[in-house]
């Protein structure tokens, strides 16, 4: 059982009373109603939720990539409401880290260098112990002269989770992270992330339909029509895909 931080601990991200709405007059759809909702400091958390249930925006509005209508974000104690595009790239280069099912490598790029760009973009030195580190644990140690084509897709995907936890962000962003993946290959991807959390102490927030993918986080965030109707600590897969029953999913 992993061993979590007191309840006094400050969220790794949390969301006070957030709306986000597109559109306007008939045509006006509220994407977001009214969600508060703060997340655990290294917690790997899945959110999960009908199709048009609002995960993937607020899983942006969390991560500074869409703004709200309404209500505060924080990120750890930084209130990013408000801040303008240039400060949220400053704080998201140092602070957050991005995994998505499309991988984004850099196709010119070889797997060390796609690592490192984030380092590069900021101009900052590398920790060569932790790039040592994240680059065993990921099993890449072979792979770092390759571009992108040469790698396999479940190789990819884990260029990428290298790549978002260089940094050592305070909280890294997947969504769908397993979506291109055969089963076998998500698996694996999934175990590096719980273990990122467990072993290196990231807060993982993860936008998946799977149950079976939800069931390596620590707990999942149950969205329906734009608000948080629930939580399932612990999950299993049978859990999970009862609770998604009960919304009708």
């Amino acid at each position: 059982m992993k061993t979590r931080l007191a309840p006094t601990a400050p969220a790794a991200v949390a969301a006070q009373s957030i709306t986000k709405t597109y559109g306007s007059g008939a045509t006006k759809v509220a994407a977001l109603n009214d969600v508060s909702v703060s997340f655990r400091p290294g917690d790997f958390t899945a959110i999960m939720g009908p199709s048009g249930s609002g995960k993937s925006t607020l899983m942006h509005c969390l991560a500074g990539l869409d703004t709200v209508n309404s209500g505060q974000v924080a990120i750890g104690k930084t209130v990013i409401t408000g801040m303008s595009d240039h400060e949220l790239t400053i704080l998201r280069r140092k602070h957050v880290g991005f995994i998505f099912q499309a991988f984004n490598l850099v196709p010119t790029l070889s797997a060390r260098d796609n690592i490192l760009l984030p380092l590069d973009l900021a101009g900052a030195k590398v920790d060569q112990p932790w790039f040592d580190q994240i680059v065993a644990t990921l099993g890449l140690a072979d792979r770092l002269a390759h571009h992108p084509h040469e790698l396999s897709g479940g190789q990819q995907q884990r260029v990428a989770v290298a790549r978002a936890l260089l940094t050592r962000p305070d909280v890294v962003f997947a969504d769908e992270p397993t979506g291109a993946l055969d089963s076998t290959t998500g698996a694996e991807v999934l175990q590096l992330l719980a273990g990122s959390a467990r072993d290196m102490g990231q807060t993982i927030i993860m936008v998946t339909h799977d149950p079976h993918a939800a069931a390596y986080a620590d707990n999942v965030v149950l969205l329906k029509d734009g608000a948080i109707v629930g939580r399932v600590e612990d999950p299993t897969a049978d859990a999970v895909l009862a609770a998604l029953a009960e919304l009708g999913a």
